[in-house]
């Protein structure tokens, strides 16, 4: 039961998109079609909870050898590795979605969600069950917050906006009410 918990605040009560305003490059860049939204919250699902569990080990490992100094470089270094891997199997395996995510694809690499992800497992000392659900709700959770967005801005396609509401400054304000929407589950679980 506490595993489920722990996927339930990651998604929703500290979703990372909207509790904690982390990765909110990807979430603006790739939201415009539902397709490539899809794409790249399945390609963070991934990557963040193999980092996740990956980076655990090494935590563990580099503890024990009292170089904890090293934890960002070494995180970074994994989840770089992963994003490559995911980057090279969409390039064979589904080239219209590799396409479609251009340069947001290499960009996982830098996502701030992946990284802070990674620190908070081990800033809260997490055991590696605990690390690998958190990731897996937390990644959830953007997925989830890049589909509906996307969804949304879609819709706007379909309007007439007044000029002032075109493109990213609409979607900025869809975002805030969003993030003002996920915090009504602020309280569900600690």
């Amino acid at each position: 039961m506490e595993l489920v918990l722990i996927i339930i605040s990651a998604m929703l009560v500290n979703n990372f998109v909207f509790s904690r305003f982390l990765g909110i490059c990807p979430y603006l860049g790739v939201s415009k079609k539902m397709d490539s939204a899809a794409g790249m919250g399945m390609a963070v699902i991934f990557v963040m909870t193999v980092s996740a569990a990956i980076a655990w080990f090494l935590d563990k490992l580099l503890i024990s050898l009292g170089l904890q100094f090293l934890r960002t470089i070494v995180f970074i270094l994994v989840i770089a590795a992963f994003v490559q891997f995911v980057e090279l199997f969409l390039k064979k395996n589904n080239p219209s979605l590799y396409d479609s995510l251009g340069i947001y694809l290499p960009l996982i690499t830098t996502n701030c969600a992946i990284l802070g992800l990674v620190v908070l497992n081990s800033m809260l000392k997490l055991n590696f069950l605990e690390a690998v659900f958190h990731a897996l709700g937390a990644s959830t959770g953007f997925a989830i917050a890049l589909i509906i967005f996307a969804a949304i801005r879609e819709r706007f396609e379909l309007y007439d906006l007044p000029k002032p509401f075109e493109d990213l400054s609409i979607a900025l304000v869809t975002a805030g009410l969003l993030s003002m929407a996920f915090m009504g589950f602020q309280g569900m679980v600690k």
